[in-house]
């Protein structure tokens, strides 16, 4: 057994020169006791490979495989069926955890039981270095997901309960691109509350061209699940507004989005 249990996708990740930056801020914790679950999700080049090569030489690494691509929420429920651990972290392979960052958000838990998640403020960089941070609410409500979703994904650390009393990820179409949004709102549906610590203990790679390149169709998608967890949150109508939120939003110039992203972006 262990306290932590850590769950990452991986896919196509050779040349992603963030990598295995990402991997080594998981094992520099200063809290050692977690495992690092990586499920490489049917990569095409060595990425499997790679996984291999820091399990071996680190143990509390452990690689799991799928022979095809299913999506990040898959991947991530692989993970979950073998986990060890009393807490559930999430780490995203592009992105870097601060040294403390488990030892904090694992001492927060203890102090406030009634809290089954917890995520951190995060600072938004990309090749060129630090460019921006995202401060989120501390205590979201469950009017704080009409606008956006209210915590970082890959900054979240769990109960294992929590995803017991809400299920695991949604997998389909609806969800490839917003599997935490969902999840998250399931959560808060059945009754739980997350919180976010207000200093930055996780870094998000954010580049700041990205959001040229979404394509219009998630945007879609992402509004059927809003729709759904609104009703589920008891926010409808009032909350019909903000279904149509994404549609919307893909209409802005790209400048202009990058001013408004999320609300919660400052930049430095």
């Amino acid at each position: 057994m262990c306290r932590i249990s850590v769950i990452m996708g991986a896919y196509n990740v050779q040349n992603l020169w963030i990598f295995e930056k990402a991997i080594n801020s998981v094992l520099r914790q200063t809290m050692q006791d977690f495992e690092l679950i990586v499920c490489d999700d049917g990569s095409t080049d060595n990425t499997y490979q790679m996984l291999r090569r820091f399990a071996r030489q680190d143990r509390r690494i452990r690689v799991i495989r799928s022979q095809k691509r299913c999506g990040l929420a898959a991947a991530l429920n692989r993970c979950l069926f073998i986990a060890r651990g009393d807490l559930i972290a999430r780490q995203d392979a592009d992105d870097l955890s601060m040294p403390d960052r488990f030892r904090q958000q694992a001492a927060f838990l203890e102090r406030h039981p009634q809290i089954s998640f917890v995520g951190t403020n995060v600072t938004l960089f990309d090749q060129n270095g630090s460019w921006g941070k995202r401060v989120l609410p501390p205590r979201p409500k469950k009017e704080d997901f009409l606008f956006t979703c209210p915590f970082v994904h890959g900054s979240l650390l769990f109960r294992r309960e929590a995803f017991m009393r809400a299920g695991v990820y949604r997998t389909g179409k609806q969800t490839l691109r917003a599997e935490d949004y969902d999840l998250l709102m399931r959560m808060y549906a059945a009754g739980l509350r997350g919180a976010n610590l207000q200093k930055a203990h996780y870094q998000f790679l954010e580049d700041q061209t990205a959001w040229k390149r979404r394509k219009y169709r998630y945007r879609f998608d992402e509004a059927i699940v809003r729709l759904h967890g609104f009703r589920q949150l008891g926010l409808l109508p009032k909350g019909l507004p903000y279904v149509v939120k994404p549609l919307a939003v893909g209409l802005v110039p790209p400048r202009i989005l990058l001013r408004l992203k999320n609300g919660y972006t400052i930049q430095m």
